[in-house]
């Protein structure tokens, strides 16, 4: 977990950008915006987090995979990879 500490201002301003791009499709669906303009907005939402998903998994596959200690670390590692990229292509 230490790559998520290392890394947590940066992951956090991240999120926090996603929340204000979420707030702007709350705020173009209240106001009636275009669906146009709205599925722009989804859009790029949908980018952002992919973005995010494939940081995470690139900090953890070097962390818990390719630099882990031992072998039962390193398969540990990749197997809750794999359980994570089954999850997000369901």
């Amino acid at each position: 977990m230490s790559h998520i500490v290392r890394e947590k201002p940066k992951l956090l301003a991240r999120v926090r950008r996603l929340k204000g791009q979420m707030e702007a499709v709350e705020r173009a669906l209240e106001t009636e915006v275009p669906c146009a303009e709205i599925l722009n907005l989804v859009a790029s939402v949908r980018g952002a987090i992919n973005g995010l998903t494939a940081e995470l998994i690139e900090d953890h596959i070097r962390e818990h995979v390719v630099e882990a200690a031992d072998s039962a670390s390193r398969s540990r590692g990749a197997e809750e990879l794999i359980g994570v990229v089954r999850t997000y292509l369901k």
